[in-house]
């Protein structure tokens, strides 16, 4: 769906220019910003190849009375792809940092409320590894601090782990090769039925959206898709959230395939003072799936921690 937004770039040091878009609501686009200074600011990062749809529904509970930007990663939307090949988990948390400065610089100077989606979980909490004042709040929807089990401890976890990472790295010269048949299937009329037939969509996952999101990744470079993902499988930000500090939200799906509920499970033990939601009959496409119950929570949160008037509650 189209969004009526300002779109804004911040400079690497290798000089990728990375996209960020503040959502302009009823503003004319012409004066937005300076409308919007003085709003509660919020970000939203996404998930790996995650499409700007699958905000649409936070977007339009909060873009009338907050600041909602929403940021890209290299490689995806409006960004540009890596000019160094650089697709780490580090380096998209030093582009999330300039995001942050540049969007402070352009308001009130007040650091953003966070709202983080699947890989932008372990993104966020890297940076608030580095620059926690960066971060008055937190909202950790459907995304862990590391891959799948990165915090069990048993043996048959370790070996499983590294035997996955040893594939993903043996497998990255066959991108290329395997790309088109993977586009093809993307842009297929298979790609939903598929995702339904192997429970990874719900029977409430709208269609538009997900084709939405299937051609977004059509779009982009397989290279930056593929190395982008390796990244998360070199080490976890697990340490990092017992170290959380500020006020947060953990939103979890019930059956979500991607990231399991029970890496979600262990996230509220380490975090007993978050306040959770579970979302029923939801999986990782939550943020469409039940988009309206997710944003409404989103909101609620910020109302409950004061970062906004509570005249703002819906």
């Amino acid at each position: 769906m189209p969004y009526r937004r300002v779109t804004r770039f911040v400079s690497a040091p290798d000089g990728t220019r990375v996209a960020y878009h503040t959502h302009c609501g009823d503003l004319p686009e012409e004066d937005s910003e300076r409308e919007m200074a003085s709003r509660p600011p919020v970000l939203l990062t996404n998930g790996i190849g995650t499409s700007e749809n699958f905000w649409r529904y936070i977007v339009a509970n909060l873009e009338q009375d907050h600041r909602v930007v929403h940021w890209n990663y290299r490689g995806h939307g409006h960004s540009e792809e890596s000019r160094n090949g650089d697709y780490s988990v580090a380096t998209h948390v030093d582009d999330l940092e300039r995001v942050i400065e540049d969007m402070m610089r352009r308001g009130d100077g007040r650091p953003p409320h966070h709202i983080a989606f699947s890989m932008g979980v372990r993104v966020v909490l890297e940076l608030y590894r580095r620059r926690p004042e960066l971060f008055p709040a937190l909202t950790l929807i459907a995304g862990a601090p590391g891959v799948m089990w990165a915090w069990r401890q048993e043996r048959w976890a370790r070996i499983g782990l590294s035997t996955v990472r040893q594939a993903v790295g043996a497998s990255t010269p066959l991108v290329p090769w395997a790309s088109p048949l993977v586009r093809a299937f993307l842009t297929s009329r298979l790609a939903y039925p598929a995702g339904r037939l192997t429970g990874t969509l719900r029977a409430r996952a709208p269609r538009a959206d997900l084709d939405e999101f299937f051609a977004a990744v059509h779009r982009m470079s397989p290279e930056a898709f593929w190395k982008t993902f390796q990244g998360l499988f070199e080490g976890h930000a697990w340490d990092v959230l017992a170290r959380v500090q500020v006020p947060t939200q953990i939103i979890a799906a019930e059956n979500d395939f991607i990231v399991p509920l029970s890496d979600m499970l262990q996230m509220r033990q380490v975090l007993p003072q978050a306040r959770w939601l579970l979302v029923r009959d939801a999986g990782h496409a939550g943020l469409v799936e039940a988009g309206s119950e997710i944003a409404d929570a989103v909101r609620s949160f910020l109302v409950e921690q004061g970062i906004e008037p509570a005249s703002m509650a819906p």
